[in-house]
């Protein structure tokens, strides 16, 4: 293994092995403290543009499993069709997996993918720094120098549109039942197309910025019967054709239900702001309390922003809040069927307490 280094904005340098692609880096530093699923974390177009720091101590003892699609076309064990993340830190990466359905290792899965990852680095100290100071910028060196190229310049991945990098280019079709949702994809998780495909809707997969009220597909105008906001990476305010999209949306008074950036372009559209947290939540064990039934789920959640409720305009409530940070977690129309939350009913990884909204949301088209 080669020598790697983490080298933080603040000068701060970690130093460990490289067991993943030979290739520097940069991004946003950013932590998740789950304990398993880093296939299905390391694939999630959320992470885009940042290194991740995994807590747990021991990474890759499970292997990768074969990558296989379902009959709609859409990748099993995966939620993209790639390694999304920039770069990843261990504390002890396991080479040697075991696992019935491994097909290769980490490492070499990484490899293929391109990203650089670190073994060795103390990553709950890491972790305890980012909680103290915030989540910060950082990159990765091997050897300090690669293809004779000097080390990455610091990258905030905040000023650039990331969304527009994992969107899809293009509307895509998934026919499955009477019912029709618009998906728009801000980067879209696998399960949550899975999610409704179960329950037999047609899924209408369009781009970030698509005007689905005025666009044709196959000559003919889009019929549908609610409205879907994706996950996705980056700020969600600079995401401005978006909002004004929704906020037309809004006035056709058809379901809307938002995750994670789709939660945040829901307030921005309604009028009111997002800030972005210290060090966001990364995690499988959110604790998340329902305003109007006092019920606490535990939730997957992995954002860096959060609606000010303070912004929140007249005729919109919130719905749900995180009971760690009291930061909001849903939002909700008093009146209209606009709902959203901030965490992932989807799951993959983590808790499955909160899958009866996409139920939810259905029985409202």
């Amino acid at each position: 293994m080669k020598t790697a280094t983490l080298i933080l904005k603040d000068g701060t340098t970690l130093t460990g092995k490289s067991f993943g692609a030979l290739l520097n880096a940069a991004g946003e530093v950013v932590f998740n403290t789950s304990m398993v699923g880093y296939p299905e974390s390391l694939t999630d177009p959320s992470y885009t543009g940042q290194i991740l720091v995994l807590t747990y101590p021991l990474i890759g003892n499970y292997g990768i499993g074969a990558d296989t699609k379902d009959k709609d076309g859409i990748e099993k064990r995966f939620e993209s069709k790639k390694a999304q993340i920039t770069g990843l830190i261990v504390s002890q990466y396991c080479e040697n997996f075991s696992h019935y359905d491994a097909k290769k290792s980490l490492g070499k899965w990484l490899k293929e993918n391109k990203i650089p990852a670190i073994t060795g680095i103390d990553t709950r100290s890491l972790t305890q720094k980012l909680r103290q100071h915030g989540t910060m910028l950082g990159k990765i060196a091997i050897d300090n120098k690669i293809d004779n190229k000097k080390e990455p310049d610091f990258y905030n991945p905040d000023l650039d549109n990331l969304v527009d990098k994992v969107s899809i280019k293009k509307p895509k079709i998934y026919k499955k039942g009477k019912k029709t949702i618009i998906c728009v994809d801000c980067g879209m998780k696998n399960n949550i197309i899975r999610s409704f495909l179960q329950r037999g809707v047609t899924v209408i997969r369009v781009p970030w910025n698509y005007d689905f009220m005025n666009e044709k597909i196959n000559g003919k105008k889009i019929k549908f019967d609610g409205i879907f906001m994706s996950n996705g990476p980056g700020d969600p305010s600079i995401l401005t054709p978006l909002h004004n999209i929704i906020k037309r949306a809004f006035a056709l008074k058809k379901p809307i239900f938002g995750i994670c950036l789709g939660c945040q372009i829901m307030a921005l559209a309604s009028g009111a702001k997002t800030y972005k947290l210290k060090f966001g939540h990364r995690s499988q064990n959110q604790p998340c309390m329902d305003t109007e039934t006092k019920h606490c789920y535990i939730t997957s959640q992995n954002h860096g922003f959060a609606i000010d409720e303070k912004t929140l305009k007249q005729g919109w409530k919130v719905w749900l809040r995180n009971t760690n940070d009291n930061t909001v977690e849903g939002i909700k129309h008093k009146n209209l069927p606009f709902f959203s939350c901030q965490f992932h009913p989807e799951a993959t990884p983590g808790p499955l307490d909160t899958t009866h909204f996409f139920d939810e949301f259905v029985k409202m088209l």
